[in-house]
């Protein structure tokens, strides 16, 4: 099912012309859940944004309020790559993406009822908001789906996996609010690597991290600024740090003090 963009042209844009979103229905999984895959494909020359899209990009944001019988929503997402155009760093996806979205129902072995509204950049010469409205019911047992597997197997390595022996935090106060330091003594994934980090609260900016590496440790640094541009506590175990290069990423959660 595909879904109809709410702004059918924008600037002079025709949003049908260069992006399609639709869901790839999926299959049951053995805990009575259902793995779906959401589907973007963009014309060429266009590009959409990963969950932390950086200064450049336009974040990702999805609504389910109005699905019936689901109780949860996770979202599995693809290693993304890093673009750069104007002096400004974007991460996110070209051509076509499928995100992989774990359904968990209210009542196990019933349909859910897919009610959807998805926000989504998409990037040319000119960024452009999109917003499309998804409806669909998933039921039964479902198939494999290759599209959707590809997409899973491409997700980010876990701490452990990469070889990930230790990694602390250092926070200092600044003007309006925190610098994050992050140490982190692992394998070097590519000549290119990008640090991006992460918290709970999305009202906090975070800066485009720079990194140093001295043999196994690299050392990440960005700036924290919540909306009062005042210091404030941090939970250090709260931080999501990503490392990415050269279509490889590593997914670390939380950092010593």
């Amino acid at each position: 099912m595909i879904g109809a963009p709410l702004h059918a042209g924008y600037h002079g844009i025709n949003i049908d012309d260069v992006a399609d979103v639709d869901i790839l229905p999926g299959w049951r999984t053995d805990d009575g859940g259902h793995i779906v895959g959401l589907r973007i494909r963009l014309a060429p020359g266009w590009k959409t944004y990963w969950r932390a899209p950086g200064d450049a990009g336009i974040p990702p944001r999805f609504n389910w309020r109005r699905s019936k019988n689901l109780a949860g929503v996770r979202y599995h997402w693809p290693v993304p790559d890093i673009f750069h155009q104007n002096g400004m760093r974007s991460v996110g996806y070209e051509g076509e993406v499928v995100l992989p979205i774990e359904l968990t129902p209210k009542s196990a072995g019933k349909a859910i009822a897919l009610r959807a509204r998805i926000e989504i950049g998409i990037c040319e010469d000119v960024c452009v908001p999109v917003t499309f409205r998804l409806s669909t019911d998933v039921s039964g047992a479902g198939a494999p789906d290759a599209r959707i597997q590809s997409a899973l197997n491409a997700r980010a390595d876990t701490a452990a996996e990469a070889g990930m022996r230790k990694v602390s935090c250092r926070v200092d106060p600044i003007a309006d609010g925190l610098r994050l330091t992050a140490e982190i003594d692992m394998p070097q994934i590519s000549r290119n690597e990008v640090a991006v980090f992460e918290l709970p609260d999305a009202r906090i900016w975070v800066s485009e991290a720079s990194t140093q590496r001295d043999g196994r440790t690299l050392r990440a640094t960005a700036d924290l600024v919540p909306p009062n541009s005042k210091p404030f506590a941090l939970d250090r175990s709260s931080v999501r740090i990503t490392l990415i290069g050269s279509g490889r990423a590593v997914d670390i959660r939380g950092c010593a003090g």
